[in-house]
């Protein structure tokens, strides 16, 4: 990959991994500056498809300056990720910066302190160029349910990009940015990619400390990576993964070199649902290609089969039973008191809450409250929350024996392609069940990857989703390396 000249003027060519990036550099053909220059121009040329909240122009180029002469003294002291240009998701804090969770309640509030996540991937010399869109609090499957308004798909803009990492998927998928943080409690960086045509990673359950994450589901909750490469995702994961001592669910075990550990020589031994390819809302022209690329990997000389899973149809409606109970709590620290918006017109300390909180929440937001609420209130706890609990270790239980047999199970990333904008907000169920399956990953705390597969007669990306064993993202990204 190089920069090249037309009639006396610089073009840039469209990078999609960090190794074609520093080789540039190394060869002096590019600089950080330039490249940096590239992404603003084409995050200006892109402004319609409403990806970013926040772009942090001036910084990103001061910091690339900075960069470059730090390379130009030492190539050698730059750190792993030189070169590597990052959007962030609304929901994770960046010192000095705003984050608002795409929410009114977070009107104006700038963060104290920086995620862990952040703080990691600066210190090995990415650039972070911007903030970027959501689904509120990250609860959505379209990034329409955004204080900021919807963002659309870069292929169709009449379509929706998935969500809630939506922006941050199209970010990358519009060449704005190398990659992408997100979030992902239930699919919301998986489904997005599926939808945007790039690679979308959620890793083991406290594989990334999750502080600095704003909370929506805590024990559902992780950082994921949107990008273009699985390389790119191999070095993020390893540069932001490990022990924190500020988040007590941060795994303990030591982090591989993943980005250099990305060869899947073996032939795998791959599980696939049945009841998922044959179930009664699934997109016909995904369910071929599905069953297109399950017959790909056998000719590879893969083992795939179908195995029995039948708590399919339980997992959604345990998924928002828990969910929404944790989120109601995790959000009642935002009450009009302490930060983010307060309501002009309050009479009292009470009014004060009631007012702040209908004014700030979306609803959505409030939906999912007072579902929570309900769920944990007493006389409901042991029929909701309670039951939803045991289908939650049902699941996981089947899961793991699955993953005892088989090194990763297959599953399409969305029943359907992508919809068209505002055809969600009428039918909020039919946005619920578009996560069919990719809860299944954070139900039961395992690594997840959708790779794209193709395209739909549409012309929108179809992908694949692979899960893998608990804490073996290893064996994951180098076989997703192997297959695309």
């Amino acid at each position: 990959m190089f920069l090249y000249a037309l009639n006396g003027l610089r073009f840039m060519p469209k990078y999609t991994t960090l190794q074609q990036i520093q080789n540039d550099l190394q060869a002096q053909q590019l600089t950080l500056h330039e490249l940096v220059n590239y992404y603003l121009k084409n995050i200006e040329a892109t402004q319609d498809l409403n990806a970013y909240i926040e772009v942090f122009a001036d910084e990103a180029l001061e910091r690339a300056k900075s960069l470059d002469q730090k390379f130009q003294e030492n190539s050698e002291n730059v750190g792993k990720l030189f070169g590597m240009v990052i959007s962030i998701k609304d929901v994770l804090c960046y010192k000095d910066h705003k984050v608002t969770g795409a929410s009114k309640i977070l009107e104006g509030f700038t963060s104290l302190y920086s995620a862990t996540a952040i703080e990691r991937i600066l210190a090995e010399d990415a650039i972070i160029i911007g903030r970027v869109n959501c689904d509120q609090f990250a609860m959505g499957s379209t990034n329409e349910n955004s204080v900021y308004g919807p963002t659309k798909n870069g292929v169709d803009p009449a379509k929706v990009p998935g969500g809630s990492s939506g922006a941050s998927a199209v970010s990358v998928q519009t060449d704005t940015c190398l990659a992408s943080l997100g979030s992902d409690t239930g699919g919301s960086v998986r489904q997005p990619a599926g939808f945007c045509g790039i690679i979308g990673f959620k890793p083991s359950y406290g594989r990334i400390s999750r502080y600095g994450l704003l909370a929506y589901a805590s024990s559902f909750d992780q950082i994921g990576i949107l990008a273009h490469s699985v390389e790119d995702v191999a070095i993020l994961l390893e540069t932001m993964a490990g022990a924190d001592e500020f988040d007590s669910t941060a795994s303990q075990i030591p982090v591989p070199a993943y980005s250099k550990n990305l060869n899947y020589s073996q032939k795998a031994k791959i599980a696939y649902f049945d009841v998922a390819l044959e179930h009664e809302g699934i997109d016909s022209e995904i369910k071929t290609q599905t069953q297109n690329f399950i017959q790909n990997l056998k000719q590879k000389g893969h083992t795939v089969e179908a195995v029995n899973f039948d708590y399919l149809d339980y997992i959604i409606p345990a998924y928002y039973v828990l969910t929404t109970a944790e989120a109601s709590s995790n959000l009642s620290r935002y009450d009009g008191i302490r930060y983010g918006h307060r309501s002009a017109e309050v009479s009292s300390l009470e009014n004060t809450y009631k007012k702040s909180r209908t004014e700030g929440f979306s609803t959505e937001v409030k939906r999912r409250i007072m579902l929570g609420t309900f769920v944990l209130s007493a006389g409901y706890y042991d029929a909701y929350y309670g039951k939803a609990q045991k289908v939650r270790r049902l699941i996981q239980n089947r899961t793991n024996e699955i993953l005892e047999n088989y090194d990763f199970i297959l599953m399409p990333v969305s029943p359907s392609p992508p919809s068209d904008i505002g055809k969600s907000l009428e039918d909020p169920v039919a946005m619920y069940l578009a996560d069919i399956f990719t809860v299944q990953a954070n139900m039961a705390g395992i690594p997840a990857i959708a790779i794209p597969i193709g395209k739909h007669d549409s012309g929108l990306p179809i992908g694949i989703q692979l899960m893998g064993k608990k804490y073996k993202e290893e064996d994951l990204l180098s076989f997703a390396k192997n297959v695309l």
